[in-house]
């Protein structure tokens, strides 16, 4: 009994040592995240902008400027729509 308790006790200091690991890596990625330059759009994104913008509008449109905006509706929307599809019972 005894060597199980020493054993859970050191599985739980390792785990204590890799989390503590991981969440340092995390704070060194999300810093280089908040000071990254955005990714200028690819001239296929551009086309691929510039086909949607036309088909809603029903007219060719001059594109003046494509910026990124971070916002959880997006995701928000897509898990709305993933989580209606499946069927309950």
């Amino acid at each position: 009994m005894q060597a199980q308790e020493n054993e859970s006790r050191a599985m739980i200091a390792q785990l204590r040592e890799e989390l503590t690991a991981l969440k340092l890596r995390v704070g060194v990625l999300e810093r280089q995240a908040a000071t990254a330059a955005p990714a200028a759009p690819s001239e296929e994104d551009m086309l691929a902008i510039a086909a949607a913008v036309a088909a809603f509008l029903g007219v060719r449109a001059r594109i003046r400027q494509v910026r990124l905006v971070h916002s959880s509706a997006w995701a928000q929307v897509g898990r709305i729509g993933t989580h209606a599809s499946h069927h309950t019972h």
